[in-house]
Parts: C-alpha cells; sequence; structure tokens
C-alpha cells in the first residue's frame, strides 16, 4: 500500500540523518519528495561529510517514490524562495508535507562551556542555521498549503518540553522550533493546515556511528564506549514516524504539539529497521534524565 501516493513532500536537510530518513520513508510511502540541503556531487558543504541530497533522493525513488534533489542553503531567502516557486511549477501548486530538518550546528556547539566563554559567532550562526532557516522555509511554504487548505508542517528538533539542554544556544535552537510550530499551529488553524514538532531519541546517524568508529553492521560494539547507544534509532525509526503522521486524517488532533519517535511508534506500531521498537522516554525515565 502506498498512503501517500500522489502527495508532494519537501524535507529541508534531507542530505544525512533524520533528514535523509524521513525522505526515504516518506517515498516508500509513494510520496514525490524534493530533497534539499547545501551537499551535492562535486561540491559539499562546509560540515565536510560525504553524503549528498542525490544519493539520497536516489533512495527515495528506489525505495518506490519520486525523489528530487534540489540544493539550496535555507539560510539564503532567496534561495528557498525559488526552492517553492519550482515546487509550485512543477507540482501545481501542490504541497502537503513540509518538514524542517535544517540544522548545521553540530561543529558549533562548544559543550561544557558557558555561554560567555563559548564563542559568540558560533552561538549566533547556529541560530541562523537552525532557526532562521526554518522560520525563511516555513515562510515560503506555508502559503502553497494555505492556498489548498491543507497541509502538514513538521519541525524537527531535540526533546519535547523547554527544559535546558546543556549548552545555551544548543537549547534555544532546539526549543525555538517548538515554540515555532506551536505558533504556526494556532496562525494556521483556520486554514486546516496542521503543524507540529517532532523529536528522535537518541539517533544513530551516519555521523554518530562515525564518531563511535562502528557501522550498522556493528553498532551494539559502540556501547562498550557508551552504554546508552543501546538504546539508539536509526534515522528509519523518525522517518516512518513522520510517513505515520502523514498518512493519519486525524494529523491535526496534534498541531501545536511537541511529540517522540517512541510515544508515535506507542500509538501507530511502526518499528525501526531492524524491527526493534526503541523507547528513549522510558529508558530516560529509568536512567533519571
Amino acid at each position: 500500500m502506498k498512503p501517500l501516493q500522489g502527495k508532494v513532500a519537501v524535507v529541508a536537510g534531507a542530505t544525512r540523518g533524520s533528514g535523509r530518513g524521513i525522505a526515504v520513508a516518506l517515498g516508500e510511502a509513494g510520496a514525490t519528495v524534493y530533497c534539499t540541503g547545501r551537499s551535492v556531487r562535486g561540491s559539499l558543504s562546509d560540515m565536510n561529510r560525504a553524503e549528498t541530497i542525490e544519493e539520497t533522493a536516489d533512495r527515495v525513488t528506489a525505495s518506490g517514490g519520486t525523489g528530487i534533489p534540489v540544493r539550496v542553503d535555507h539560510s539564503v531567502e532567496e534561495e528557498v524562495k525559488a526552492l517553492f516557486e519550482r515546487v509550485r511549477r512543477e507540482q501545481s501548486g501542490r504541497l502537503d508535507i513540509l518538514v524542517n530538518d535544517v540544522w548545521g550546528g553540530d561543529p558549533l556547539s562548544e559543550w561544557n562551556t558557558s555561554f560567555w566563554e563559548h564563542s559568540l559567532d558560533n552561538g549566533l550562526l547556529m541560530q541562523r542555521r537552525a532557526v532562521h532557516s526554518h522560520m525563511i522555509t516555513c515562510y515560503y511554504g506555508a502559503p502553497l498549503m494555505i492556498e489548498r487548505r491543507q497541509g502538514l508542517i513538521i519541525e524537527i528538533t531535540d526533546g519535547t518540553d523547554y527544559r535546558y539542554r546543556g549548552n545555551l544556544y544548543y537549547s534555544l535552537a532546539k526549543i525555538s522550533v517548538i515554540h515555532l510550530a506551536q505558533a504556526m499551529a494556532a496562525e494556521l488553524k483556520p486554514y486546516n493546515v496542521t503543524a507540529l514538532a517532532l523529536t528522535p531519541g537518541f539517533l544513530r546517524s551516519e555521523a554518530m556511528l562515525d564518531h563511535f568508529g562502528v557501522t550498522e553492521d556493528n553498532w551494539r560494539e559502540a556501547g562498550q564506549i557508551d552504554p546508552h547507544f543501546l538504546m539508539s534509532e536509526t534515522p528509519a525509526y523518525i522517518g516512518r514516524a513522520v510517513a505515520a503522521l502523514a498518512s493519519d486524517p486525524e494529523v491535526a488532533l496534534k498541531s501545536g504539539q511537541a511529540l517522540s519517535t517512541w510515544a508515535l511508534s506507542d500509538e501507530y506500531g511502526f518499528t525501526d529497521r531492524d524491527g526493534s521498537r526503541p523507547h528513549w522516554g522510558n529508558y530516560a525515565a529509568e536512567q533519571g534524565f
């Protein structure tokens, strides 16, 4: 079954990690997915990672959808505007799903450093990449949904509440997009457009696998370094969460909420790629996080 057959999605920040997992899962459900990001073949971003949006788009198509790679720096207004003009032109004005997963803050986060000792330039750039880019993207994407009086906007974040996350600039970025979803939900409600935030648990991304020196085949070995990693989840898990939300005819009831992969797995019954159902919420409670 292809519950999203005929639907059009934009996944901003689809190069790797959650964004790639989300794009592929939407493709599995039959959607046409515009996969955006800064890294393309022959020209990588300053993240200096090998993954590209073309690879993501190829995986979307291989999974059963239609993947369309578009190089976009979502902090540059003109590029974002051009993206949605292209979507409007190519899809007859249709946009059903918009996922904001742009981040780019890992190399900018200085952990165990007080905000007044942290690089201010890095802290401000983090907001530009991870908050301002989301605002710009929604500004140009939401009108396509408003015109058709339907659509789903998902803000990818870290956590479901407003608690401090160990670094002022990181916390500000992650909490800001939760409130962005909440505020957009209020203003979009009259137009039947849903906005919500979604967090993964401990994400077993490509970068995290590299950090621990493991692969997806032997990832459990990293538990010897960090036992919490044994409760990690692949990007496919959050991808399936997004696909489940996008396929739910009652998703509007969740508008304005901050949701999690583990709670949605409980509700919708999807699993991670290996058939497991990691529950970071229960684990964190047991560990006293």
